[in-house]
């Protein structure tokens, strides 16, 4: 079942910059789309269209069942954004309390969010006392405390080292199958693509557009079998062929 359907999208800034030109995607519930392509192609600008937080000049943005209300859309940036002087669960509470739920309402939901991603025990810890990789849980589970029927992540991952970052992605995997939202996730990385999504797009150089989907064979989190190498293959000949 289509989630979301872009249909020939544009983008152009004030300055003069053709961000996206044509870009038509189908995102179905459920699915985790990984967003590839090099530096300055689109590929953040095409999250941010999706989230609301900026308009096409050119196509439409269809949601089955209508736009994704308050709530219903998760973000995570690259960088966790945390407010330093609050807790892990303040931080995780922050999207419901701007929402107007209290702390007694909230705090099922914002203990249970930071336990889904590893955090159980760290609710008092401030951004401070917290490694990067426990800072990006923390920014992770505040983008899904309020159930969003999608999740945007921009290269969340991009700053922390290998090992780090492996882990998050087994930990996102996890996280994916027991929630059951939507993913689009934004990557420079072929190895990350190929490991998280069950589609990844492929974008050109900028003006950034569509060049190629590519389906994975994969059950989700195979780091290290062969068909893990053939993707990563496959899609790094489409990378090469479109990179100016």
């Amino acid at each position: 079942m289509t989630f979301l359907s872009i249909d020939g999208v544009g983008r152009r800034f004030g300055n003069g910059v053709e961000a996206l030109r044509g870009v038509s995607l189908e995102v179905a519930a459920g699915d985790f789309v990984a967003l590839l392509g090099p530096s300055g192609c689109g590929k953040s600008t095409l999250l941010r269209l999706i989230a609301g937080l900026d308009a096409p000049d050119e196509g439409v943005l269809r949601w089955a069942g209508g736009a994704p209300g308050a709530g219903e859309i998760g973000f995570v940036f690259q960088d966790a954004t945390l407010l330093p002087w609050a807790s892990a669960a303040e931080n995780v509470w922050l999207p419901l309390r701007l929402r107007g739920v209290g702390w007694a309402a909230a705090r099922g939901d914002v203990e249970a969010a930071l336990a889904r991603v590893g955090l159980a025990g760290f609710e008092g810890a401030r951004p401070g006392e917290l490694s990067g990789g426990m800072r990006m849980r923390v920014s992770i589970a505040r983008a899904l405390v309020g159930r969003p029927r999608v999740l945007l992540m921009d290269e969340p991952f991009a700053a922390l080292d290998e090992f780090t970052r492996h882990g998050l992605q087994d930990d996102l995997l996890g996280v994916w199958r027991a929630v059951g939202c939507t993913v689009v996730f934004v990557t420079h990385s072929i190895y990350e693509a190929a490991f998280l999504a069950r589609r990844i797009v492929v974008m050109s150089a900028r003006p950034g557009r569509i060049v190629r989907e590519i389906g994975s064979p994969l059950v989700a989190g195979a780091r290290f079998s062969p068909a893990y190498a053939a993707l990563v293959s496959e899609v790094s000949g489409v990378l090469r062929a479109v990179l100016p």
